[in-house]
């Protein structure tokens, strides 16, 4: 027979999918910490790094790579928010994260993703044309 206590435990899944609710609740926090003028600047700009890495779709190992493609989505970005965290003083931190769980409940915007990935092809195709006319010349 199963005891109340095991009926309510999450599952090793629903904690991984918590702590994944949560980094992301953080990222966010981080974006609106690099955007406010009560942080110091080596932490504005160390987390602005941190959420634009997080929210890149370019990584510095691509996911495509067995294991390690994951692994540092899987380290940097925690690694990253812990130490941003650490610069922050926690009640700042606290409000971003308040901000940041409201942001996150809103409905995304599909057309927003969409202008992203509009301007990422089309800084590759430049990028492509330069590296052609430069090595053609």
């Amino acid at each position: 027979m199963t005891t109340p206590a095991e009926i309510h435990s999450p599952t090793k899944l629903e904690r991984i999918k918590q702590w994944a609710r949560t980094i992301k609740r953080d990222v966010i926090a981080l974006w609106i910490a690099a955007r406010d003028p009560r942080v110091p600047w080596y932490a504005k700009a160390l987390a602005g790094a941190i959420a634009a890495y997080a929210l890149s779709p370019v990584d510095l190992i691509p996911d495509f790579i067995p294991v390690l493609g994951y692994l540092d989505d899987l380290v940097i970005v925690p690694v990253g928010i812990l130490l941003v965290v650490l610069l922050i003083p926690a009640p700042l931190m606290a409000e971003f994260r308040a901000q940041a769980a409201v942001i996150a409940q809103r409905p995304r915007s599909t057309s927003a993703a969409v202008i992203i990935i509009v301007i990422w092809i089309a800084v590759a195709a430049l990028a492509g044309w330069w590296l052609w006319r430069s090595l053609a010349a």
